[in-house]
């Protein structure tokens, strides 16, 4: 078999197995866990939904509001009235440090936590000074995308399992989608803070300026500290990225050689 061949599916391989674990599983099978719960249809999650939560929020980041006992426990978290996150890989993540959150509670800040699907950490209180300052929730931010997020993946998905087992140069432009991921990401996110440093209202308690919050780095927002940068996540996709492109390199050297030997 043509070495070049076998390098580029290897390539594939890695980076759909890299998308399936951290992504499309834990998208796919607890898709839409916060809204049902939200709507009071708990009672309607598959136990299926139940075991993924649970297994996916292992290593997470546990708030000091969540009940105690209840961590990692979306049964319990339900019956206790935690606040609920989203289990795909965390992409990017905002700290915020304010005077009246104690160092104690909050070493590092208030930690919110953006994916592709939703947001995990301590929203409430992100929600809270964010109302402060006239801000809207930030469930108002790229509905449509974290709603077909899960789709979108499964996509993506599919198109690393034709590239395997097809040859067509069409397959092999098209892994110019999960290259562009990390940017696509990044994009979606400058958009949003932009957007929401730019339609604050008047009923917040602290007057500012229209501003752009940091996307990355530290940055200021009135008596706020920011802090701003990638996690896991956004390097996973790196990851796929790399391999992808390590693919399309891979998979256009065969083609090239197996039309040499006709």
């Amino acid at each position: 078999m043509n070495s070049s061949l076998t390098k580029s599916r290897v390539f594939a391989l890695l980076a759909l197995g890299i998308l399936l674990y951290f992504f499309v599983i834990p998208a796919v099978f607890t898709h839409n866990v916060v809204e049902m719960v939200a709507a009071d249809k708990a009672d309607k999650l598959s136990p299926l939904t139940y075991k993924v939560w649970d297994y996916y929020q292992k290593g997470r980041y546990v708030s000091p509001d969540t009940p105690k006992g209840s961590a990692g426990n979306l049964k319990k978290m339900i019956e206790n009235d935690g606040e609920l996150s989203v289990a795909t890989a965390p992409i990017w993540y905002v700290a915020l440090e304010a005077p009246n959150y104690p160092k104690e509670s909050f070493p590092n800040g208030i930690p919110v936590y953006y994916h592709f699907d939703g947001f995990s950490g301590d929203v409430h209180e992100m929600e809270t000074i964010n109302h402060f300052i006239g801000m809207d929730p930030m469930e108002r931010g790229a509905p449509y995308l974290r709603a077909a997020a899960p789709y979108a993946l499964v996509g993506v998905a599919v198109l690393f399992v034709l590239f395997i087992l097809y040859n067509s140069r069409i397959l092999n432009w098209l892994m110019l989608i999960p290259v562009a991921l990390p940017l696509i990401f990044v994009g979606f996110y400058s958009y949003w803070l932009y957007w929401f440093g730019h339609h604050m209202h008047a009923w917040g308690a602290f007057k500012i300026k229209p501003f752009t919050p940091t996307v990355f780095g530290d940055g200021k927002v009135a008596q706020f500290t920011t802090h701003s940068y990638p996690t896991i996540g956004f390097w996973l996709l790196v990851a796929i990225a790399v391999l992808s492109l390590l693919a399309m390199v891979s998979r256009k050297k065969a083609m090239q050689q197996m039309a040499e030997e006709k």
